[in-house]
């Protein structure tokens, strides 16, 4: 397979990835965490690294593809940690945390502007006892290995006239 199709393929996985994260938002109702959102950053760095590696076609687009997909699976691996209990996550989005310290006693028992804390210690989706965390970890480890393919694909070949 070419560098460009992988590429492609790689892109095309965290695009894919990132409309899956916003239907689980926007049509499934499902907001995300902290955690959650710091997860789609890197899937976007790739969408836009793909692009450009099919455009330009630089030489260093497939290794930073894959430490994006890398930092997604690791904040997807540390996330999942998290939702687990194995070690505690950002004190403003679990349940020992202190999310709600800046808000007055007035806010938290307003209904009209009750506060939306999504908890990043609590699973909000899962299938087969893997949360959504987990999965992207899993995905994105799988397209880290696309990026690291391309990479080794080399460059393409030149026609000559």
């Amino acid at each position: 397979m070419t560098r460009k199709s992988l590429i492609r393929i790689a892109a095309l996985g965290s695009l894919l990835l990132l409309l899956g994260a916003f239907g689980f938002q926007y049509i499934g109702g499902l907001a995300p965490c902290k955690l959650c959102l710091w997860q789609r950053w890197p899937h976007g760095v790739a969408v836009v690294l793909g692009g450009i590696g099919l455009l330009v076609g630089w030489s260093i687009v497939p290794r930073l593809g894959a430490l994006a997909a890398l930092t997604t699976a690791a904040l997807g691996l540390y996330h999942t940690g998290v939702e687990r209990a194995w070690w505690q996550g950002p004190t403003s989005c679990t349940g020992s945390g202190s999310g709600m310290s800046g808000l007055t006693g007035e806010q938290l028992l307003s209904t009209e502007a009750a506060p939306n804390v999504v908890m990043c210690d609590q699973v909000a989706w899962q299938m087969w006892g893997l949360s959504m965390a987990s999965w992207n970890a899993i995905a994105s480890l799988l397209l880290a290995m696309v990026w690291i393919a391309a990479l080794r694909a080399g460059p393409e070949p030149k026609l000559k006239f």
